[in-house]
């Protein structure tokens, strides 16, 4: 593609950013590379992105990122995409990779996430459509398919009532409240790629309310691009996923041409 649907001051910014010594180009997945679906296990990648980002990946001095609120097992398998491969995969908010946990993980927390569990599961016996994910190190309670007044109750007793214990940290997201037992954070986890990969510049694509934490540690040579709608510090905006593949493309396209 070549950047059409993007307009002038993104394509500006990308092709920057694309000329840098090196480059990292990252992005959540749900909402981003995938369309956001009303059950989690039915999300389906863009097969365009999924392409760009790999073949970015295997440029020289270029490096990709999935960073995710997914456990690493589930977003490697919804993906496609290998957690071992050339495209580095962050899972549960930018707390696990392949090498595990960026904290430890005690008997301490592992019986506080059984009682958030525990706790979600009551809640979400009492509202139809409400529904709990248990993660390695946290749990969700989504509220996508609940009726709106079910919803709105079922996350105020979230609020009121686990999102407060003590170790416990909480994360809301669209129609979706997860507590964690560790501190959880994809802006810390982009800074590490950043070091880790001695990028100069970084892309990275967002549409959640956990994404403003990663473009919150974005600078003036980096990309902070919005998917969707609602408030954000992110330079940019697009509309869709659809609009994903195009910035995936015309990035690949513009680091193709620099590194000739």
């Amino acid at each position: 593609m070549t950047g059409i649907g993007i307009d002038r001051s993104l394509r500006s910014a990308l092709a920057a950013a694309a000329a840098a010594r090196h480059l990292l180009v990252a992005s959540d997945y749900d909402g981003v590379l995938s369309p956001i679906v009303s059950q989690p296990e039915d999300a389906v990648p863009d097969p365009a992105s999924v392409a760009a980002i790999e073949s970015a990946a295997a440029l020289p001095n270029t490096s990709a990122a999935v960073v995710s609120g997914r456990a690493l097992g589930d977003l490697s398998l919804r993906s496609g995409l290998s957690v071992d491969g050339p495209v580095t995969l962050i899972g549960s908010h930018g707390t696990e990779s392949s090498s595990g946990f960026i904290t430890e993980i005690t008997d301490r927390h592992r019986a506080l996430l059984a009682r958030i569990v525990a706790e979600f599961d009551a809640i979400a016996a009492d509202y139809p459509g409400v529904r709990v994910e248990s993660k390695p190190i946290s749990a969700a309670l989504h509220v996508r398919n609940a009726a709106p007044a079910d919803a709105d109750s079922a996350l105020l007793r979230a609020r009121e009532g686990a999102a407060g214990w003590e170790g416990v940290e909480a994360t809301e997201g669209k129609s979706v409240i997860e507590l964690a037992v560790i501190k959880t954070s994809k802006g810390h986890a982009l800074d590490a790629l950043r070091a880790r990969t001695g990028a100069d510049a970084v892309i990275y694509l967002g549409d959640d309310v956990t994404d403003e934490k990663a473009f919150a540690h974005l600078g003036p040579a980096d990309v902070s691009i919005k998917v969707g709608e609602g408030p954000t510090v992110a330079t940019h905006r697009i509309p869709d996923t659809d609009a994903v593949a195009t910035v995936l493309e015309f990035t690949l396209i513009q680091r193709r041409d620099t590194l000739r």
